[in-house]
């Protein structure tokens, strides 16, 4: 396994914090931790979003949120009128969750125009686009698809899982993902059950360019520890 530096890996980071029962003092800690460990982005829920950008600003640290999530099995136009919401409340990256039941009956189109509706207003925002793809769910051939449905929208990104309870990254689908978007110049995040160093390293290895986890303080304090 290839060691990742402390700095490094905490440049790859997004803090995360998407349980229902958060508080804003939670919030407001996990922004502290973001700014000391120079983390790339915080992720919340929309309603944490204001406090976040609040408490952010200035520090280089991104505002990060979610839409459409934990299913998405919204409507294009809930998730559009989300992505415009926290984009006007602060956030700076938008994590949407792709429209699997569509995906697995075979309308790509409808899978396709989703990503496209919520792509053109973040990037209209200057915010990213990365869609959950809920890997858990879905086969090998379906993760292709999806991800190649999303190089034509133009998201920015593609993640792994909402970590919900449908399974989270593998190193096997991190590999897959980016050898299907990374020529295209997309990022992959890889998303659900990453709670070590060891782990954050191996998905870094097989193509991850962004960890969501809401361990990354461990990891990091792992990093620094780390044997070259």
């Amino acid at each position: 396994m290839k060691t990742v530096s402390a700095e490094k890996i905490a440049g790859m980071i997004d803090h995360t914090l998407l349980k229902p029962d958060a508080t804003p003092l939670q919030v407001e800690q996990l922004c502290k931790e973001a700014r000391e460990n120079k983390f790339c982005a915080v992720c919340v829920n929309p309603i944490h979003v204001a406090i976040v950008s609040q408490q952010l600003n200035g520090s280089g640290v991104k505002t990060c949120s979610v839409i459409g999530f934990p299913l998405g099995a919204t409507t294009t136009e809930q998730k559009v009128f989300e992505a415009r919401s926290v984009i006007e409340a602060g956030a700076e990256e938008v994590d949407m969750v792709l429209n699997n039941g569509a995906l697995k009956s075979g309308d790509d189109e409808a899978v396709r125009a989703d990503v496209v509706a919520v792509a053109e207003v973040c990037h209209a925002g200057g915010a990213i686009l990365k869609v959950i793809l809920e890997t858990g769910l879905l086969t090998d051939d379906e993760k292709r698809r999806a991800c190649n449905l999303c190089v034509e929208a133009k998201a920015d990104f593609v993640k792994t899982s909402t970590g919900f309870g449908f399974g989270g990254a593998t190193v096997e689908d991190i590999a897959l993902m980016s050898g299907a978007v990374t020529e295209a110049g997309l990022g992959v995040k890889a998303s659900g059950g990453v709670r070590d160093y060891a782990a954050a390293c191996a998905m870094i290895e097989a193509g991850a360019t962004r960890i969501g986890t809401s361990s990354g303080i461990a990891i990091v304090e792992q990093a620094r520890t780390a044997k070259p």
